[in-house]
């Protein structure tokens, strides 16, 4: 990558005019999350039950107390032998962030599909702490548009993303973020849902590297991500310094 040398004046100019479409873009988030709050909710009248370290539970019940629920739809498949890499790489941001959350009245719970021993063996591996719940004998990622059968992978299209897509360029898991809210009477409320690209901004990792001075250095969308255990001891050099000891 080839980049101008300028003298410090000339630089300051350039930030400054970058400055201002910063500040555009920041306002223009705070109105978008505006109108995300403002979405229309649905009630959920299905009862969605769970396993879980503390047993059988149901959707209510994995709020823990608290009055807002986020759903981590990590891909981890009842035969799979490992987590999705994207998928792990996004849970390594989950557990610094669960005080904070927990103290907002947020309680934030993973959900696969995979048997809940496969789950904790993986957990205890990846050496992390937030809640992990399994969904094998329930409907929960079907209804949410992240899990799919073999009936449905071999027709023509999925339903992914709120559109439907080639059912070839499909797999049995996909991942996403889905929010929910409990009132006073114990009712549920499904609020929002996010997917692909969505969750982008709460992968920390991925807003750091957005301001290195190479960015995210990458092919094809976070293909330079691994699971925190399989990276090389050697770290990666970027391509001006390759020939440096």
């Amino acid at each position: 990558m080839s980049h101008a040398v300028v003298s410090r004046e000339e630089w300051l100019e350039a930030r400054r005019a970058l400055l201002l479409k910063e500040k555009a873009h920041t306002r223009a988030r705070d109105a978008l999350n505006a109108e995300r709050l403002a979405l229309p909710w649905v009630k959920l009248d299905k009862t969605y039950a769970f396993d879980t370290d503390s047993g059988r539970q149901t959707l209510d019940q994995l709020f823990d107390g608290r009055g807002q629920l986020l759903v981590y739809h990590f891909m981890l498949g009842p035969d799979w032998d490992a987590g999705c890499e994207g998928c792990s790489f996004m849970a390594d941001h989950f557990d610094g962030t669960l005080p904070h959350l927990n103290h907002h009245d947020v309680t934030l719970v993973a959900v696969s599909r995979a048997p809940l021993a496969k789950i904790q063996a993986y957990k205890r591996r990846m050496g992390w702490k937030f809640p992990w719940v399994s969904a094998r004998d329930s409907d929960f990622n079907r209804d949410f548009h992240v899990s799919f059968t073999p009936e449905e992978l071999a027709g023509e299209t999925i339903r992914y993303n709120f559109t439907d897509l080639p059912s070839a360029q499909g797999h049995d898991e996909l991942p996403g973020l889905s929010a929910f809210y409990r009132d006073a009477e114990g009712q549920v409320f499904h609020t929002y849902s996010t997917y692909a690209r969505g969750p982008e901004e709460a992968l920390g990792t991925l807003m750091l590297l957005d301001r290195a001075p190479l960015g995210r250095n990458e092919g094809e969308t976070m293909n330079f991500i691994r699971r925190h255990d399989e990276y090389e001891d050697v770290q990666p050099k970027s391509a001006c310094c390759a020939g440096a000891d």
